[in-house]
């Protein structure tokens, strides 16, 4: 466990840069800095930087000169999306990564903190997932390509942590959930695509919803602000350069933590929890025509809670304020549309 009295690793006067401040990770990272009294805090819309333009990146570090770096932003998107837009996937992450890196390597930045995601890993690796199981398997097919950036992205930060001594590290995310997450019916994933679903049959009136699949596989869901928070956990109290950091099974330190619940739940009971949410009374029925996916996908999140970290937000209250912030969003735009 932490000791709360022990020298924090960063400070007030830090200058933060999130990276991605406007999506539903990076959002839910900038509240959670400044919760914590963080107000430094450094941002910048797409039109003010764009992180596919190396030489902007680096104008930008030498106008701002941030100390702290979160690397929030990416190119995302669900299983449709990774396939039919591949090499975008993989050329637009790689840019956006190399260039925010190396440029906080350059320019001095004393801490990085990099978001990699559960994809990386093998398809079939052993559940729950531990940090050793990267690059020991296949990946899925359908977003390799984005597997791949972000495995670039991690090793980049642990190349130059190896050889010139970037204190960067990578936290690896589960399926995340919350406030500003994509609802979109053919790029988002899972949960967000039930909640629209069950919530337009609710309105519509629908006596039944179909899912895809037999709603057997387990999924993990961490809610966006558990991440964010685990994010200042570790800028606060971890770095792969410290004695006494977390170690794998060769006793190296781990380049990355992984971050979630250590807690998952099958489709089918997901699907229930976000209905009864959404007030929909009607029929589930499961098309068992359609494929399940990988039968269980869980993460082994032992050695960040050896630091001392754990979500707090259980997955029920979670789900039913997703909702209540769908709603809401959905209000907002409609008034938009009227005004």
């Amino acid at each position: 466990m932490v000791n709360e009295l022990m020298e924090k690793l960063i400070n007030q006067e830090d200058r933060f840069f999130v990276a991605g401040h406007r999506g539903m990770a990076g959002s839910a990272i900038y509240r959670a800095l400044y919760r914590s009294g963080y107000e430094k805090l450094l941002a910048a819309s797409r039109d003010e930087l764009d992180l596919l333009d190396a030489q902007a990146v680096q104008r930008w570090f030498t106008k701002h000169k941030p100390t702290v770096v979160v690397l929030a932003a990416a190119k995302v998107g669900g299983i449709h999306a990774n396939d039919t837009y591949a090499a975008d996937f993989l050329l637009e992450n790689l840019k956006i990564q190399t260039n925010v890196i190396e440029t906080a390597w350059q320019s001095g930045v004393k801490r990085l903190i990099f978001l990699g995601s559960s994809c990386i890993y093998p398809k079939f690796a052993e559940q729950p997932i531990k940090e050793e199981s990267l690059l020991n398997g296949a990946l899925e097919p359908t977003n390799e390509w984005y597997a791949i950036a972000k495995i670039a992205g991690i090793k980049l930060c642990e190349s130059l942590r190896k050889q010139y001594d970037f204190d960067a590290i990578s936290l690896i995310p589960t399926n995340l959930y919350g406030p500003g997450d994509n609802y979109h019916p053919e790029n988002s994933h899972v949960l967000p695509a039930l909640i629209r679903r069950f919530y337009e049959a609710k309105e519509s009136g629908a006596e039944s919803v179909t899912c895809w699949g037999t709603g057997s596989p387990m999924r993990e869901f961490l809610h966006v602000d558990d991440l964010g928070d685990a994010c200042v956990f570790a800028l606060e109290h971890w770095s792969a350069l410290s004695q006494g950091a977390p170690v794998d099974n060769l006793n190296n330190p781990y380049a990355f933590l992984n971050v979630g619940t250590g807690v998952d739940i099958t489709i089918r009971d997901l699907a229930s929890l976000i209905a009864r949410a959404c007030e929909f009374k009607g029929k589930i029925i499961w098309d068992d025509s359609k494929p399940d996916g990988t039968p269980k996908k869980q993460l082994n999140v032992n050695a960040i809670a050896t630091l001392g970290w754990r979500s707090k937000i259980a997955l029920k209250s979670g789900i039913e304020e997703t909702v209540k912030s769908f709603k809401s969003s959905l209000s907002s735009d409609l008034a938009e549309v009227r005004l």
